[in-house]
């Protein structure tokens, strides 16, 4: 098995070149903020479970010495490294202790043991955006145009670090108690070139920028099309996710991926009756085929909502 416990410590000094010739910040002394730990799972009472993914699931845990309630992420070390997703969870991890807004989840520290990887993550209590669709059917446009613009919010920094989110869904957004968005789940993070994000020379989430990741109903043409990751990714998701706020349901929704694909390709998309103008133009101009088009939306996103 690979030895995981030294690509996670405390205390790293970077060295190397990107694999995908990205320029970002690879050769200098790095120290996470959110530290290492020497806990183990038996320092914590487990609750509810807030979601199940590939290789990890994501629990209530609250520390049983402070009370401090953590989301504690909980991944399986056998299968990170028999998938090949230790890289993924590398860079989640490093590019998260550098990321600092209040609209994205907080890692306030790591640790592990024979079998499994944790991170202890910031506990949202509202749940996952998708659950209050779900209960509501769908949101008013004022819900869907604050929890919109607070995405935005979010989405302007995560691009002004020189990355990409690319996974960006209402499973992935966040409430907390008070009603404020949180962006969740960086499994998928894509830096860009001139990141200013410093990463470990062998932490990437893929070798070619055009490589597919992210959900299937959220992915963009271009994409499927093979083309390099752009920051419009997420903007094209998050299109796809107010459409989602406001009709209860994705726009390219199908029985299939291969239909899905077929449906976003052919930009296959039907507007219910309630929808108003307004929130027309803007998924319309979201959901553009032409990425320079959708890119330049951004600029507009903040006055428009």
């Amino acid at each position: 098995m690979l030895a995981m416990e030294k690509e996670f410590d405390s205390k790293l000094v970077l060295q190397g070149n990107s694999s995908n010739g990205a320029n970002v910040s690879r050769s200098k002394s790095f120290s996470f903020k959110a530290p290492q730990e020497n806990f183990t799972s038996h320092d914590f009472e487990f609750g509810k479970i807030y979601g199940v993914g590939s290789y990890s699931k994501v629990v209530r845990a609250k520390k049983k010495e402070t009370g401090t309630v953590y989301a504690l992420k909980i991944m399986d070390k056998k299968f990170i490294t028999k998938e090949n997703k230790t890289a993924y969870v590398k860079l989640e991890r490093i590019v998260l202790d550098q990321l600092e807004h209040p609209g994205i989840i907080k890692l306030y520290f790591t640790f592990q043991d024979t079998s499994s990887l944790y991170m202890a993550l910031e506990s949202c209590e509202g749940g996952e955006l998708f659950d209050q669709i779900t209960r509501k059917g769908r949101l008013s446009e004022d819900e869907a145009r604050f929890y919109t613009a607070e995405v935005v919010d979010a989405l302007e920094y995560i691009h002004s670090m020189g990355l990409i989110h690319r996974d960006i869904k209402p499973e992935n957004l966040l409430l907390t108690s008070d009603g404020h968005i949180k962006i969740a789940d960086f499994g998928s993070v894509k830096p860009m070139q001139d990141s200013q994000i410093t990463v470990l020379p062998n932490a990437a989430s893929d070798d070619k920028a055009c490589t597919f990741v992210g959900t299937a109903a959220y992915v963009p043409p271009e994409v499927l099309n093979s083309s390099p990751a752009t920051f419009g990714n997420d903007l094209w998701a998050l299109g796809c996710t107010l459409y989602q706020m406001l009709s209860g349901t994705s726009p390219f929704k199908d029985a299939s991926e291969w239909l899905i694909f077929q449906r976003i390709i052919a930009r296959d998309i039907k507007f219910p009756n309630h929808f108003s103008e307004a929130a027309r133009d803007l998924i319309d101009r979201l959901l553009v085929r032409c990425i320079k088009s959708r890119c330049h939306q951004s600029n507009d996103m903040a006055v428009t909502l």
